[in-house]
């Protein structure tokens, strides 16, 4: 008689359940995943085991990744005022140190900015000198409060109004000794130079001599490369096995990082969950390069251990293996952290002295639901 595959996993339960009956095997387990069996019964329902053999690395395997700048090191130097690009410093690529000049530009807005900064300080100057009077005719009866109340106003409308001033020229980038030299000269200038606030490296240039822009328009894009992010796709079957502040390893550069975030979604395109880890740079990473990312998936307490594929237990997301014990065999659930078509690797309390079921798992899973423990 002919049966088809499907077929057969059922008939090699009913062999277990008729080989058990025969050899009287007790109609209650120990616990829900416990079984009694004794070698003889083990043998005549086929069932072989083998230790565990330690896994040749705590890490997965490779899995892809690509480099990126993480953004708070990322920003966009931007026009401080309407006006044309008349020179570039830098070009892409260039290591800048804070105060360095990226650009210059020519604006009659900035020729604004600095003539309305000092007719503020002039009318300073003005409201203070006539405070001063009013406050002296006060003293000598000469002039009534409100007077001087008046006076007191203007004089801090008019400091109000320097301060303002001042902050706008800061935010056109005039440093404070630049400011206090126009204070003190009067030299109004048409040209402004746009310096980096911070060490950074040019990461792209947005305009091109004589080009003119609007206030607030991107100039030139510069970043810190170190650390940087290694944003990995691990498969959302293998992610239970990644733990925050795990080890990763980047193919072909020694420097570790460490994992920082995982994704608490699914890229539904790829069924891959973002494993973000940062990694110091001494200059071998570059940004947009891809490369292999290993991830330690075991902790202190765990070790890594490679069984034969046919060992493995799936329940659902749950992954189990039946370990020997003196009266027979327990259902111990592991962590799968990597598999092919002949192997797995897991973790969890199993040890090199553990003998592990590889063949009659079906006889076994089936007296479980039997049992009820299925």
């Amino acid at each position: 008689m002919y049966l088809s595959s499907s077929a057969l996993p059922w008939l090699n339960w009913a062999r277990a359940l008729i080989a058990l009956a025969f050899l009287g095997l007790p109609s209650k387990s120990v616990a829900e995943d416990q079984l009694r069996l004794s070698p003889e019964q083990a043998t005549s329902l086929g069932i072989r085991v083998v230790h565990p053999v330690a896994s040749p690395t705590d890490k997965t395997l490779p899995y892809p990744a690509q480099i990126v700048i993480p953004t708070p090191q990322l920003w966009v130097v931007s026009a401080p005022v309407a006006g044309m690009v008349t020179n570039l410093s830098v070009a892409r690529g260039d290591r800048v140190v804070a105060g360095q000049p990226l650009a210059t530009m020519e604006s009659p807005n900035f020729v604004s900015q600095q003539r309305e900064y000092l007719h503020a300080v002039a009318q300073e100057v003005l409201v203070a000198q006539q405070l001063n009077r009013n406050t002296q005719l006060f003293q000598g009866n000469a002039v009534a409060q409100r007077v001087l109340e008046a006076s007191q106003a203007e004089a801090r409308q008019a400091s109000i109004a320097v301060a303002e001033r001042r902050q706008v020229l800061r935010l056109s980038g005039l440093s404070d000794e630049a400011i206090s030299k126009l204070s003190s000269e009067a030299a109004i200038s048409g040209t402004l130079t746009v310096a980096t606030p911070r060490p950074a490296t040019v990461i792209d240039i947005a305009v091109s001599p004589g080009q003119r822009v609007e206030q607030s328009a991107p100039l030139i894009k510069v970043a810190q490369l170190s650390p940087l992010w290694v944003e990995i796709a691990v498969p959302a079957s293998n992610i239970k096995a990644i733990r925050q502040g795990a080890k990763v390893e980047v193919d072909g550069y020694e420097t570790p990082g460490q994992v920082m975030l995982i994704s608490e979604t699914t890229d539904p395109a790829t069924q891959t969950v973002l494993v973000r880890a940062e990694v110091p740079n001494s200059g071998d990473l570059r940004p947009g390069q891809t490369a292999g990312a290993r991830i330690s998936f075991t902790s202190k307490r765990e070790s890594a251990w490679e069984l034969p594929y046919s060992a493995l237990i799936r329940r659902g997301e749950q992954a189990s293996v039946f370990v020997s014990t003196q009266d027979g065999f327990r259902l111990m659930s592991v962590t799968l952290l990597e598999e092919d078509q002949d192997h797995v690797v897991v973790s969890g309390a199993l040890t090199d002295k553990d003998e592990v079921a590889v063949s009659g798992i079906s006889a076994l899973r089936g007296i479980l639901l039997k049992l009820g423990a299925g």
